[in-house]
């Protein structure tokens, strides 16, 4: 019922994409699971190496022999003072002494190498490339596509989309407002680029000739309809796979999770210097009062880490980032075939009823 122009270029049965969520969630469990169960897993892998990549994706195929995605985030070379930093470092140190961790940690290098993590990906020939924060060289994309591999762009206006298009991307994943996490804005200020998925995804529809995934908000079979009702050709849902029992995010964090509801989270720099939604916290409340400029991303991100990390082992979620969208009072805590079950169902019946009504 729900076949689909990118459900049938990915092979997979069913419009539904898991969200690649960087950090631990998307562990190879939670891909596996969803791509097994007709959907689309990724893969959110910013944050490892080439060598942590390359096992990610064999653990995943030991997993599953259907398609499933990697995401990466473009490079960003941010040009910050030394000052800046180093009092952010000394602010910071609060926080350290708090968790018991020592001050002024060495920081090696803000980021993994971008260039090393694509290569890996060319070498594994992967299903499903995505990536986030802007376009890649076209040479990148070229060669990826030249190995048979699906490229999704992310874009939060309508002209990113078009420059994504132009660009050679095989479909765009429209990232609206409601969406946890990192915001993909690379045109504008984000505050400029704040649309809403109902709002964006059909301007982008209109103004492209690829497929578009609809994401941000999407937890159910309703959302699923009303993002295909507008154009979109699938979803892409996060936050409704992160407490489910294959997920990988901290156990605290799916506690907040499941307490939370849809005015609980704000966009925020503080823990990476690049702006992101997630789960109010003391720590986002606090730095919304530091008197000086919040490093950008990368460097934000790495300069954090280490709190964050202590953070999870401590089972403090004051000063975790919490990332999710604002659709949490719909959230459960079922399996990841479990979800993707429901949300076919869901928009089977909702299908159906509506034909009954309109005969």
């Amino acid at each position: 019922m729900f076949e689909t122009e990118i459900t049938r270029k990915l092979k997979i049965q069913y419009p539904i994409f898991q969200a690649p969520m960087a950090g631990g969630p998307t562990k190879p469990e939670l891909v596996a699971a969803v791509s097994n169960a007709g959907g689309l897993g990724n893969l959110g892998a910013a944050y490892l190496t080439p060598e942590q990549l390359r096992g990610a994706i064999h653990q995943t195929r030991e997993l599953t022999d259907k398609p499933f995605g990697v995401n990466l985030f473009v490079p960003e070379q941010p040009e910050e003072s030394q000052e800046a930093v180093s009092q952010m470092i000394d602010y910071l140190n609060k926080y350290r002494d708090k968790l018991g961790i020592v001050p002024n940690p060495a920081i090696p290098k803000f980021s993994e190498s971008f260039e090393e993590q694509v290569q890996v990906l060319l070498e594994e020939q992967i299903s499903v490339f995505s990536f986030t924060f802007g376009i890649p060289p076209h040479e990148t994309i070229e060669a990826m596509k030249q190995r048979g591999t699906v490229v999704l762009g992310t874009a939060t206006t309508v002209e990113e989309a078009k420059l994504l298009e132009t660009a050679g991307v095989n479909a765009i994943v429209a990232q609206g407002c409601e969406a946890g996490g990192h915001r993909g804005t690379f045109l504008k200020k984000v505050s400029e680029s704040l649309i809403g998925t109902m709002a964006l995804v059909p301007q982008i529809v209109d103004h492209v000739s690829i497929p578009v995934i609809a994401s941000g908000g999407v937890m159910d079979g309703r959302g699923l309809v009303a993002s295909l009702a507008l154009g979109a050709g699938a979803v892409q849902m996060g936050t409704a796979f992160l407490v489910c029992p294959e997920s990988g995010a901290h156990e605290v964090y799916k506690q907040k999770i499941l307490a939370a509801t849809e005015d609980s989270t704000e966009i925020t720099s503080a823990y990476s210097g690049k702006p992101a939604r997630g789960i109010r916290t003391a720590f986002m409340d606090d730095m919304h009062r530091y008197p000086g400029t919040i490093p950008a991303f990368p460097i934000q991100n790495a300069l954090t880490r280490d709190i964050r990390q202590a953070a999870a082992k401590a089972n403090a979620p004051e000063y975790m980032s919490l990332w999710a969208g604002q659709g949490l009072r719909l959230v459960n805590d079922q399996s990841a075939a479990a979800i993707v079950k429901q949300t076919i169902e869901q928009a089977e019946a909702l299908v159906k009823k509506s034909f009954i009504y309109n005969s």
